[in-house]
């Protein structure tokens, strides 16, 4: 894991010094990605610098350093991520007599690209990835992110230059970035609480999106091609929607798949640990580690004093029947306020996901300990484990059978009533039993029943503002792939339409940038075995039952899971990674958030509409609704564009 940046200035206008000054800013902007060294490589003549920072995980000696000659020196690599199948890529070029020097997977991916072309060669990775190559000979430019979107590769590119790097910030710290931001990018922003990929919060500033390869040539030719798209996938398993399998077999046949994803992922020269939740999919990994580990091992959590987002017992369990050498760490309050003001600075645009505080303090947590953690993120997509997934297609079939105007009216009333005054009904309910957050979840429903298509219900249920024309002075929000009919037609079923959806848009843009940029934050590897793209097509592949059966989701998973952990240990109800933002709106960050959110500031700033902000944030304040929701996208827009000076 590390951070790599580079600048091509393709006319060679630029001076070695002035190059090499670039190189060393580029990579100081994100030294926390690679604190175990720097180093750059400059051709002047070429107009071309990369630079590196270094996080040491596999060889660590000076053979695994980069920038990363090629054995016949044509070729130069700067890499972030890690390729697990490093060893039988070895093999399969030892025919061509190369003299390794080392153990790195870098050597032998760089090897691959020299002895197969690029393309080709990454379709063989195993991993997650963000590299970039450079052809000294051609002067032709790669930049390479992996199937899924676990690593983050950003560029800018002209007429005359291309910069790109790991973090939006290696761009700023470059002559001449004097950056807009992209109001369109800003209210898609608002819906979802991210700025969905190939955009970022500025005006012609991309990420590279996941599956692709990006060329830049001598004289500016750019060509952009996908080598892995979900899609095809996808689209054959909604024609195998209905099949039947034997779930005996199929246990054993993902079972084995899981264990080599995450044995590979256990390949390490540094301490290495898991984040353990106690849920179905970090339980998963976890047991498949001690199963593959002959001592115990690290394994970390958190814990919180407010019991509705407290799953630490869960963990504690879970990790004392295993026999996990177990670390956990309960948040107060001021611990997870302390990180608020620090959320501008790593993730460099607006990004509202609040779990991003617990994801660092459980990546910090694991830090002081291990330089590498395995996690169980993408099981939601990948095995269908959202809420939504289960009950999508049932809620919507209730609806239509009601008349669109009594809905209408059904769910005007509801939201008539406070979430609190809901919170007190369900508060009879045995806690087992009651959802977290009742009276959020009836006015979530109630703003959802008036749809007229279901896509237009699941658009809504991964909404932050609904609406988000009406927050905006200016912009349009962006389609993407919501916009895209030919996906109902390739994937008619509703539940497995979500689920595509999720996993092009949700998994890649927000739960990815998350972990991402938590752990980096930190220096630390985070590891997603559950999303090895062998594992995701096999998913696929498998008809929808073998996922989802009434209100139970990851059938399969669990049980496979089943063969590590007793069901009695993680059958519970899903609870999400979350803090009770919505209470310290109303209380410690009461005093920041006004400030933030002053209609006169939003006025005079010109990019949002105050008074729609200004109605949330009364009755917020009231208890009459909690929108701590759609305040904190403001808020974390607000947030980011003061510290960037936008």
């Amino acid at each position: 894991m590390c951070g790599i940046a580079g600048w091509f200035d393709r006319h060679a206008q630029t001076s070695a010094d002035t190059l090499t000054r670039i190189a060393r800013a580029m990579g100081d902007s994100i030294a926390h990605r690679g604190p175990d060294s720097h180093d750059i490589w400059v051709d002047a003549e070429a107009g071309i610098a990369v630079s590196h920072r270094r996080l040491a995980i596999v060889d660590l000696s000076p053979a695994g350093a980069q920038p990363m000659f090629s054995h016949c020196g044509r070729y130069v690599m700067v890499y972030n991520g890690e390729v697990y199948n490093a060893q039988e890529l070895r093999q399969e070029l030892s025919s061509r007599g190369i003299n390794w020097r080392g153990h790195s997977d870098t050597e032998a991916m760089l090897e691959a690209c020299v002895a197969w072309g690029v393309a080709a060669a990454t379709k063989k990775f195993i991993g997650m990835f963000a590299f970039a190559l450079w052809d000294r000979q051609e002067r032709r430019l790669w930049l390479v992110r992996d199937r899924l979107g676990i690593k983050p590769v950003y560029y800018a590119v002209d007429q005359h230059r291309l910069v790109f790097g790991s973090e939006l910030k290696a761009l700023a710290v470059t002559p001449g970035w004097a950056p807009a931001i992209d109001e369109d990018a800003v209210a898609g922003y608002m819906r979802h609480g991210y700025v969905a990929q190939p955009r970022t919060i500025y005006r012609n500033v991309w990420k590279l999106p996941p599956g692709h390869i990006l060329s830049i040539g001598p004289k500016g030719e750019a060509t952009l091609e996908s080598y892995w798209d979900l899609r095809p996938f996808a689209t054959a398993g909604a024609r195998n929607v209905d099949g039947k399998v034997d779930m005996v077999e199929e246990e054993e046949k993902l079972d084995l798949l899981l264990r080599d994803a995450v044995s590979r992922r256990m390949i390490a020269d540094v301490p290495l640990g898991a984040f353990l939740s106690g849920g179905i999919d970090s339980s998963t990994v976890v047991g498949l580690m001690q199963a593959s580990s002959s001592r115990p091992v690290r394994t970390f959590s958190i814990g919180f004093r407010e019991q509705e987002f407290d799953e630490s017992s869960h963990a504690r369990a879970v990790a004392k029947h295993l026999g996990t050498d177990h670390t956990e760490f309960f948040v107060e309050p001021q611990h997870a306020l302390d990180v608020v003001p620090k959320l501008p600075e790593w993730y460099d645009e607006p990004f509202a996901d609040s779990s991003q505080i617990p994801t660092y303090l459980v990546s910090s947590l694991a830090r002081q300990h291990v330089t590498v953690a395995l996690s169980g993120d993408g099981g939601d997509e990948v095995f269908a484990g959202y809420n939504r997934y289960f009950w999508g297609n049932t809620l919507w079939r209730r609806m239509s059978s009601v008349p669109l105007g009594l809905r209408k009216l059904a769910g005007a009333a509801t939201q008539m009533v406070p979430a609190c005054a809901w919170n007190a009904a369900f508060s009879v309910v045995p806690r087992r039993y009651r959802p977290p957050q009742p009276g959020d979840k009836m006015h979530k429903l109630a703003r959802v029943v008036a749809f007229d298509k279901p896509d237009q219900l699941y658009q809504r249920l991964v909404s932050q503002w609904g609406e988000p024309q009406q927050v905006m002075a200016q912009g349009r929000e962006p389609a993407g792939p919501f916009g895209d009919p030919g996906v109902a037609a390739d994937i008619p079923n509703f539940t497995q339409r979500m689920q595509y959806l999720d996993t092009v848009t949700y998994l890649p843009d927000d739960i990815l940038v998350k972990v991402d940029r938590a752990t980096m934050a930190v220096a630390l590897e985070g590891r997603v075995p559950l999303l090895d793209h062998r594992v995701v097509e096999h998913a696929w592949s498998l008809p929808l039952a073998t996922k989802i059966q009434g209100n139970t989701g990851k059938l399969l998973l669990r049980r496979v899971l089943s063969r590590y952990v007793p069901d009695r240990l993680v059958e519970r109800p899903k609870m999400g990674f979350g803090v009770p933002v919505g209470e310290w709106l109303r209380g410690p960050l009461r005093d920041w958030a006004e400030g933030l959110l002053s209609p006169n500031r939003l006025k005079a700033e010109g990019m949002l509409n105050p008074k729609p902000v200004a109605d949330m944030w009364r009755e917020h304040q009231a208890g009459a609704n909690n929108w701590q929701y759609p305040l904190w996208t403001v808020l974390m827009f607000q947030a980011w564009r003061e510290r960037w000076a936008i």
